[in-house]
């Protein structure tokens, strides 16, 4: 065998010895144990959807059983705080993003938690956002929508927009369309997106921004509530009859989207954390999965290597931070 020959293949060799060690050293720190994906919100939401989704795949993936626990509540922050409670040894990931790892500690007091002590393992999704209303609202765009909005104000019944807790994402920007536009609204929290959306449906509430997919399209369909705009730059092809909230002048630039992602404890050992980093990889280029986000109107990024990862999270923590800074978040 020449020299060059031999290189390639003692590299090859190395390399493949090395993902084997990182998945021997993850496999015999879980003898027996399940993994747990801590999902932040109640079943039923897009959160959900992610999680449920990529299970089955995962575990094939670790060689580990994989559970979906649902833990709503502030924001996202209790289910948070019951990663950083647990042991960091892989065996409780985190799926969320800065919504609740960087806004929810800055709104609630009650949270102790900062965005640094968790790492960003790998991404999984980057969800479209768009304005749903209960059935009967007067507004099919986002200039109706605007018109309605003054009116109940000048009635002194202030629009009310829901969101999954108080200093999240949609609080946020339900508080920027209110600042932006001048009209008073009325914020009204929820636990998740599912008793949110219910709400919505019972007319209790007027609108919820928020991530969508198939399942809100059905209600839709269905006659239970109404998209009035999405908050993408063009129309979207799972809402194609939508317009986007940008297109109404006083919001022009009104552009927003949230992703999804799996996150450890800062301090679980590396051989641990290169062993999920490459199986959530392998999962998120798994066809079947792909597919099956796409056509919940998903975008699946590419894995990226975890240094590219932790400037995102890094970059992304700072872009949050100017959001509620701009919007004056004072923790409760």
């Amino acid at each position: 065998m020449n020299p060059s020959k031999r290189l390639v293949l003692g590299r090859a060799a190395a390399a493949f010895a090395g993902l084997t060690l990182a998945g021997l050293s993850f496999a015999q720190s879980l003898p027996g144990r399940p993994v747990t994906l801590m999902v932040p919100y109640p079943a039923g939401g897009v959160s959900d959807v992610i999680a449920r989704t990529i299970s089955s795949t995962l575990s094939k993936q670790l060689g580990q059983t994989v559970i979906v626990d649902n833990l709503g509540g502030a924001s996202g922050g209790i289910a948070a705080q019951k990663v950083l409670s647990a042991p960091a040894d892989g065996h409780m990931v985190f799926q969320g993003s800065p919504n609740e790892l960087v806004l929810a500690p800055m709104s609630n007091a009650a949270l102790k938690y900062r965005s640094e002590d968790f790492r960003l393992v790998q991404m999984i999704s980057i969800n479209p956002l768009a304005v749903f209303a209960r059935k009967d609202l007067p507004a099919s765009n986002g200039d109706e929508l605007l018109a309605y909005a003054r009116k109940a104000a000048a009635e002194g019944k202030p629009m009310t927009y829901a969101s999954v807790g108080a200093g999240s994402m949609y609080h946020l920007l339900g508080e920027h369309l209110s600042k932006l536009t001048g009209i008073p609204m009325t914020h009204v929290p929820y636990k998740g997106s599912a008793p949110a959306l219910q709400d919505l449906m019972g007319g209790q509430v007027d609108i919820f921004i928020t991530p969508y997919g198939t399942g809100q399209v059905a209600m839709i369909d269905q006659g239970k509530l109404k998209a009035v705009a999405v908050l993408s730059a063009d129309r979207q092809q799972l809402l194609k009859n939508v317009p986007p909230l940008q297109d109404t002048p006083a919001l022009k630039g009104f552009v927003f989207d949230t992703w999804a992602g799996y996150f450890v404890r800062k301090d679980t050992p590396e051989p641990v954390v290169q062993a999920l980093h490459k199986a959530l990889g392998e999962v998120a280029n798994d066809p079947a999965i792909r597919e099956a986000l796409e056509a919940q109107a998903m975008v699946v990024p590419r894995p990226q290597p975890l240094p590219a990862l932790a400037r995102l999270y890094e970059d992304n923590a700072a872009k949050y931070r100017a959001i509620a800074k701009a919007m004056n978040l004072q923790p409760q």
